[in-house]
């Protein structure tokens, strides 16, 4: 099983459940604003911690409360594109994309940064400063950061949010390459029903 999802959350004044087994490569987490799709992604990555419940990805447990497994983000190797993207304001392309690669020891990297800039076509953006950059080249340089730190998950939040619709396609069919070509187990949150369709062969409903 690729993913195995059973958590329970308490945020402010609502209570987050799901539970969710699935064999798909991509799984979409789907529902509407506010129901806490970015807090389970940041569950699995160890960003926040669940209450209750269990987290397994590809066989690997992450988090189970019954027997306090809860292992720390660095040891969870989750690749995570954040809505904001969240690249370093002060450093170049070429600097966030060696940030990523420096979370990893050799022996574990999937990648190097010249397949990963050729992979995701930005190879041209190498010396650009991350305030420079288009919603669309911003988010294929943190999917760069993030492949390169190895990741055992890729999570991604939300990531055609605000493109336009010709950014919008390239970057989906460059998440198509990866679920395909790459191997890497992706939990994808979207409003976009379509990209849902196309993308992921599982989908879960957060109410």
């Amino acid at each position: 099983m690729v993913f195995e999802l059973s958590l329970r959350v308490q945020a402010g004044d609502r209570r987050i459940a799901l539970d969710l087994a699935s064999d798909s490569p991509l799984t979409a987490l789907v529902g509407p604003s506010g129901a806490g799709k970015t807090t389970i992604l940041n569950c699995i990555a160890g960003l926040r911690r669940p209450d209750a419940g269990r987290i397994a990805v590809a066989g690997t447990v992450l988090f189970d409360a019954r027997d306090g497994t809860d292992l720390p983000p660095e040891a969870r190797h989750a690749g995570y594109l954040f809505q904001d993207t969240r690249l370093f304001p002060h450093l170049s392309v070429a600097r966030n994309l060696a940030f990523g690669e420096r979370l990893v020891p050799p022996a574990r990297r999937r990648f190097t940064a010249p397949e990963i800039t050729g992979l995701l076509g930005i190879g041209h953006l190498l010396h650009r400063a991350p305030g420079t950059l288009s919603g669309g080249e911003a988010r294929r340089v943190a999917i760069g950061r993030a492949l390169l730190s190895g990741p055992r998950v890729l999570l991604l939040d939300e990531p055609t949010a605000a493109l336009d619709p010709e950014r919008a396609e390239a970057l989906r069919a460059l998440i198509e390459h990866i679920r395909d070509r790459l191997a890497i187990p992706i939990l994808l949150v979207s409003h976009d029903r379509a990209e849902v369709e196309r993308l992921a062969g599982a989908v879960a409903v957060l109410a």
